[in-house]
């Protein structure tokens, strides 16, 4: 074999001492091709310098976290790469020091480049006629990485790690620059937190509390030693293996290089390899499927804020970018559920339907003048794991399809894209509501018969439940009774659309062809059977429409946080149309109707719970008139049956709470619940409203003006 390689590289080692970029640039081009890669062209020199300039700023993906409303407590994480930025401070300087030996000893003397590892790995390529040496420091491994995971694009991923000449030199040159723009703490501390350890530990934070469970301020020399060996081949050097022979030998390798380096004496680097590698294993949980047993029934407010995070334009152009911001931004984000009012629903959802009935009962528990979700449970148990469930009840479905009970990650009670249930009388309030937002009163009178023919809906023909039901109805009577007759008529007089159009600017979104049919402009005037909620709808969006009317007549979006923050601690902002940037975790809200239509409206609805309105009389009787005692405080709301009952809802709020529940077989809408179990959604509503404001002081509705009365 010739020895002109070896000659060649004896001659550039001097050059390379006095770290010249023309004797890095001469020996790289020993690397085949490297010649003909134009290196030295303007266009590649201006690229590279753009790069490193982003390297200053780049930070790696970082883990989300999920808190409860106390801010401490973790529920969860959201990541592709566990990772937890931690400064250099905060570790220990065994890791710093073990990370020096195992993979850059010379870090400290060098300027982003070592001479002589480029002179060995020159030699060494120059006989296997490849790239088989990298002589990458820690600086030149940092811009690697920054690179992979600064990239947008698989060809800008390819490029950061592909192995080629064109690769290492461009590598070379933006660690010589990087170092002129960073320390080599700053270096450091970015390298520890971009290495990865294995066990999806990306970092030293994540390795510290997978192998070791602590913080890397805690590491010993042996445990630091352990850490720093695997950055070369995590899979190799793995110390979870049973046989951990691989990871042994290469911990004491970077423990001798420590002593070697002063790090730490002799003896004590022969003591420490003397003591086998001692872990305590964590499994960091990983999305909403991960929430402890504790909260299981949170997983349901966890799965809406994702599909309400991935609907939010201030984490990306469209649902994958969003997503990908939730597992990668490192944001700190704390649910609005409140565990009082979260373990009030639990208690009282289910009580007489069990996790294993093929009815849903479910329950959402809004805040009225902030939007904010404070409960959300349903009497399912939130599980992937779907081997135990029956075969679903719909007829229809294959015989391998299971059915959602007991367990289940489906959006049941909204925000995702089930279209929920038809919410029967409940719909009532919207014709209502709209009537009198324009100009109508409470007193708005009309002999209902039991069945009405109409000519505005081209002689559709509704009737009463009862026939008690018949005679003189006003807004509080017919509201209290859930007249069909009096509501038919009171639309037409309104119009269908402009209910139609009310309930869209309350919340509520079309999921239905059909639904989306009637509700189109050309339709909706036609849409006579409105009114009787023939529509579907979710406890979520209905408990957020009647907290808009308990907050005199302000909508504000329903939202799963009370508070987001980046990265840096921030609060997490977005731009409005205008161009001023607002919180994402603050309510956004809007007047939809006059608040004495608001008002209006609730003091009728104050009739179907056995309440007392300000100013009128609900004629007697009422379809829910036990909730009044229940609560034990001011209260309005609507019950709602569907035909057959295959669905009953009741929908309550008091000034601070606004509360929606259902009973349905979310397999099979055609599976009647019956008339028997219409009680349990009044019962769930009453029951959580009465415990979760348990304690605190009463507040009185707002009578509505004297005008609206009539």
């Amino acid at each position: 074999m010739s020895n002109r390689p070896l000659a060649a590289a004896g001659r550039l080692v001097p050059l390379l001492r006095a770290g010249l970029i023309a004797g890095i640039v001469i020996a790289a081009a020993a690397y085949p091709l490297v010649a003909l890669t134009g290196l030295g062209a303007k266009a590649t020199a201006h690229a590279v310098e753009q790069k490193t300039r982003l390297l200053t700023t780049a930070l790696p993906a970082e883990t989300s976290y999920l808190y409860a409303p106390d801010g401490k407590t973790v529920l969860t994480m959201f990541y592709e790469e566990y990772r937890q930025y931690t400064k250099l401070s905060d570790m220990s300087p065994n890791i710093q020091q073990a990370i020096v030996a195992a993979e850059d000893s010379r870090f400290y003397q060098h300027h982003g480049v070592d001479p002589k590892g480029v002179a060995r790995a020159f030699v060494a390529n120059a006989h296997s006629s490849g790239v088989s040496q990298g002589a990458s420091t820690l600086t030149m491994q940092y811009v690697r990485m920054a690179l992979r995971d600064s990239a947008t694009t698989p060809k800008e991923v390819q490029e950061a790690t592909q192995q080629t000449s064109l690769r290492k030199v461009k590598e070379m040159r933006m660690a010589l620059d990087l170092e002129k723009e960073m320390s080599k703490e700053d270096i450091m501390e970015r390298y520890l937190n971009s290495a990865y350890f294995g066990h999806r530990a990306y970092g030293i934070y994540a390795a510290s509390e997978i192998f070791f469970s602590k913080t890397p301020k805690d590491l010993t020399p042996v445990e630091a030693a352990t850490l720093a060996g695997l950055v070369k081949s995590p899979s190799e050097y793995d110390p979870a293996d049973s046989d951990q022979k691989e990871a042994t030998g290469r911990r004491n390798y970077v423990l001798d290089r420590m002593s070697q380096l002063g790090y730490m004496s002799p003896d004590s680097a022969a003591a420490a390899k003397s003591e086998p590698i001692r872990l305590k294993l964590t499994n960091p949980p990983n999305d909403c499927a991960a929430i402890p047993e504790k909260y299981n029934s949170w997983g349901f407010a966890c799965d809406y804020l994702k599909n309400w995070w991935s609907a939010q334009p201030a984490f990306g152009a469209n649902r994958l970018e969003r997503i990908d911001k939730l597992r990668r931004g490192g944001y700190r984000i704390v649910l609005s559920i409140d565990p009082k009012i979260q373990e009030a629903a639990e208690k009282n959802v289910g009580a007489k339907e069990g996790t294993g009935s093929p009815f849903a009962n479910g329950i959402v528990v809004s805040e009225p003048g902030t939007g904010r979700v404070k409960a959300m449970a349903v009497n399912r148990t939130y599980s992937l794991d779907l081997a135990e469930n029956p075969q679903s009840s719909n007829p229809e479905a294959g015989p391998n399809v299971k059915a959602n009970y007991p367990n289940t990650v489906a959006p049941l009670l909204g925000g995702g894209d089930l279209p929920g249930y038809q919410a029967g009388s409940t719909f009532k309030m919207f014709p209502m509501l709209a009537a009198l937002d324009s100009g109508m009163t409470l007193s708005t009178s009309f002999n209902a018969p039991y069945r009405y023919k109409s000519s505005v809906y081209d002689g559709w023909a509704p009737s009463n439940a009862s026939g008690a039901m018949t005679g003189q109805q006003t807004m509080w009577s017919g509201f209290g009774k859930s007249v069909n007759t009096y509501f038919v008529w009171l639309e037409e007089r309104v119009g269908a659309d402009r209910a139609v159009r009310l309930a869209e600017q309350l919340g509520l979104r079309w999921r239905t062809d059909v639904d989306r049919e009637q509700a189109s402009p050309g339709k909706a005037k036609k849409w006579g059977a409105f009114t009787l909620g023939v529509s579907d709808a979710t406890p979520l969006e209905m408990a957020n429409a009647y907290a808009a009317i308990a907050a005199d007549g302000r909508y504000c979006e329903a939202i799963p946080v009370q508070a987001i923050m980046d990265r840096d601690g921030t609060p997490a902002t977005y731009a409005t149309p205008g161009g001023i940037h607002r919180e994402v975790a603050k309510p956004r809200c809007r007047q939809v109707v006059s608040a004495d239509a608001a008002r209006a409206a609730t003091d009728a609805a104050r009739c179907p719970t056995g309440d007392t309105p300000a100013r009128g009389g609900c004629g007697g009787w009422s379809t829910a008139d036990s909730v009044r005692g229940t609560v034990g405080r001011p209260v309005a709301g609507k019950t709602g049956t569907t035909d057959s009952t295959r669905s009953a809802w009741f929908v309550g709020y008091t000034p601070e709470l606004a509360a929606a529940s259902f009973i349905s077989d979310p397999d099979n809408p055609f599976n009647a619940v019956g008339d028997g179990q219409s009680q349990i959604p009044i019962a769930a509503v009453a029951e959580t409203l009465r415990d979760g404001l348990k304690g605190q002081p009463t507040r009185q509705f707002t009578p509505p003006s004297d005008a609206i009365v009539g």
